[in-house]
């Protein structure tokens, strides 16, 4: 498994797709404060979802704020936006500025510690378009994120993404790679992630 050292001016998949890594995209002050008033303010559930078959809770937190008049689905579960809140306008604006694209919505993930994880997956639902933007901001503890070629299964790539970074995963990203956030048993400390997104109507 390959690990680099990543910047915004890198694509960090060998081929493709597009992912590029912002580390310091909020400082550590701004960081520290923002993942207080994610823990607190937002309105966190824990949500059934159905794998091969069989309905399992995730192992993590989340929630949805975005467009109340558009809804959003995956793994069986359709969740129902809560509306903007002056907290997610004020880290969504940066990113939209960065991105240079108007996200509808934004999917919360709360990692309460190294038990609680994402398995492998592709965003590609239809309500995202053929080549979706994804931009992902990470507050609280550094977590192991990994990539891994859809059809191949070999070509493997593990980034540490770190207290107030931006990932952004762009092109044909979401055709060719699966991405997870696997355990880490060590870890007692929490992450809170935001993906924010456009969801087409």
């Amino acid at each position: 498994m390959e690990l680099f050292p990543f910047s915004p001016e890198i694509n960090i998949l060998p081929f493709e797709g597009e992912v590029n890594y912002f580390p310091e995209f909020f400082t550590e002050s701004q960081s520290s404060d923002l993942y207080g008033r994610l823990k607190n303010e937002i309105n966190w559930k824990q949500e059934p979802i159905w794998i091969f078959g069989k309905k399992v809770m995730q192992p993590r937190l989340t929630a949805m704020y975005g467009n109340p008049e558009i809804p959003y689905g995956y793994s069986g579960i359709k969740m129902i936006p809560d509306s903007w809140t002056d907290l997610l306008e004020e880290i969504k604006q940066p990113v939209e500025k960065t991105v240079g694209i108007e996200f509808t919505h934004v999917l919360l993930n709360y990692y309460r510690d190294g038990s609680d994880s994402m398995g492998w997956h592709r965003d590609n639902e239809k309500e995202l378009g053929p080549n979706p933007v994804i931009a992902s901001v990470s507050f609280g503890e550094s977590r192991d994120f990994q990539f891994r070629h859809y059809k191949s299964k070999t070509h493997k790539t593990t980034i540490s993404l770190k207290n107030g970074s931006l990932l952004v995963m762009s092109g044909s990203t979401q055709h060719h790679w699966e991405h997870q956030l696997p355990k880490r048993k060590k870890i007692s400390g929490g992450r809170i992630n935001l993906t924010f997104r456009r969801i087409l109507i």
